[in-house]
């Protein structure tokens, strides 16, 4: 990327929102190509992501292709803009599916996601380089002429997506790394902005839960 177009992409804003609870995200069971639904009490959290993103314009919004994701998405009310990316699916967590850590450790007592081996799944090399290109893609668009979202403050881009890929994505934002995720904690149904800091990309806020949204 030029120094003009970095310069251009660095007014603008990634906005993460995880999806909404799930059976298997309330119980704490690794849910990576599963394509389990929301909960009811998922879709209420989802409908009161709708207030805080009404009020503004995106330039793109983009969406896993897990149901859980696009349901969010619609229930925000985002889903006529809606892109479905499949880059943005969650870690694929290959023999570790639906098993909690706690679990998964009776048999592996150091076993984390961040440094262990995943079988027949992702390594953290795959899914940080998966990451590095949603990054580029992101900064593509940011750096797209024109400003698009309201009171000339840059562009904005939506990516509703799954906790352990948005940590990893927000790694890479930061530090090029995506192991930097592993100190980034992320609840259902919240709101992350990627951002910059004059040239540097930073986080400008982090797992924050919307009004009504518990």
């Amino acid at each position: 990327m030029s120094v003009d177009m970095k310069a251009s992409a660095a007014t603008g804003e990634v906005w993460l929102i995880r999806h909404g609870e799930t059976e298997w995200s309330r119980s704490g069971q690794h849910t990576g190509r599963t394509d389990i639904a929301l909960t009811d009490h998922g879709r209420k959290q989802a409908r009161a992501l709708a207030g805080p993103l009404a009020a503004l314009r995106f330039n793109a919004v983009l969406a896993s292709p897990m149901s859980r994701a696009i349901e969010t998405c619609q229930l925000a009310g985002l889903g006529e803009e809606m892109r479905v990316s499949a880059d943005l699916h969650e870690w694929d967590y290959g023999i570790y599916e639906g098993r909690t850590t706690a679990d998964i450790r009776k048999t592996e007592p150091d076993w984390s996601i961040w440094h262990s081996p995943i079988p027949h799944g992702e390594s953290l090399t795959q899914i940080e380089a998966r990451a590095r290109g949603v990054v580029e893609s992101l900064l593509a668009i940011l750096a797209q002429g024109g400003s698009g979202a309201r009171g000339g403050a840059g562009r904005r881009i939506a990516v509703f997506s799954h906790a352990h890929f948005l940590r990893v994505l927000a790694g890479y934002w930061i530090g090029n790394s995506a192991a930097l995720g592993a100190h980034l904690y992320l609840d259902t149904a919240t709101i992350s902005i990627l951002g910059f800091d004059r040239e540097s990309r930073a986080i400008r806020r982090w797992n924050a839960r919307p009004e009504g949204c518990e």
